[in-house]
């Protein structure tokens, strides 16, 4: 039989030698807290939007950060990411391989979009610096960033952003391998299941003392 060539990257353990599926878990609750957090603090600032709300004077831009429209927006995101984490913990803890699909796309895009982000850096390395100056001027370590070298500064940021993909890559590869042995696990159950009812070997009872001498047997009779 000839195997996959990604079979090579196929792995039941992670991170500090866990198992896959109790890695899933534990970032399925790990994103979970996360997002509640995050949902919190929105729902508070819906009901308080003046604690939350920062004018345009304050960014040094055209623009409002946090209006209504953009909460409400966030808060629908944080719902779905909630439900997508739930799906994703649960699937792992009953060992339903297609609940982890919906977490597994949303990793495949987070990593695209950061992917993207780094290739633009690389490609128009001025926007570090056109990004630097539309912040607040009372944005924390703002003069310090900017007196960097911007060659070193771009190297610094695409040296970030690699580790940060790399990272992203392995929890991938993680609830990859945890969707692949959930799924082999339930298909191997179904085979022995199929195997032990469809081929049951049907045998008279010859050496049942009312019968009298036991006799030889036929070949066995099986039944499809």
């Amino acid at each position: 039989m000839l195997n996959s060539p990604w079979a090579r990257f196929y792995s039941n353990s992670c991170c500090l030698c866990c198992h896959v599926r109790t890695g899933t878990i534990i970032l399925g609750v790990w994103y979970l807290i996360i997002n509640s957090v995050v949902l919190l603090i929105l729902l508070s600032a819906l009901t308080d939007p003046d604690q939350y709300h920062l004018t345009s004077a304050e960014l040094g831009g055209e623009f409002e950060f946090m209006d209504d429209a953009n909460v409400c927006i966030a808060t629908a995101i944080s719902l779905l990411m909630i439900l997508i984490c739930a799906m994703a913990t649960y699937g792992a803890y009953k060992q339903h391989a297609a609940w982890i699909i919906p977490f597994f796309c949303y990793q495949i895009f987070d990593f695209a979009l950061n992917t993207l982000v780094a290739i633009s850096v690389l490609v128009y390395p001025s926007t570090i610096q056109d990004y630097l100056r539309q912040l607040p001027s009372n944005f924390p370590y703002k003069e310090e960033i900017m007196s960097v070298n911007p060659t070193c500064l771009v190297v610094i940021i695409l040296l970030f952003i690699s580790i940060i993909l790399a990272f992203k890559g392995y929890l991938i590869s993680c609830v990859w391998n945890c969707y692949r042995y959930i799924n082999g696990r339930n298909n191997s159950e179904v085979l022995v299941y199929i195997t032990t009812n469809d081929t049951a070997v049907l045998l008279p009872p010859y050496d049942d003392p009312a019968n009298g001498a036991a006799k030889d047997p036929p070949p066995p009779y099986v039944s499809a």
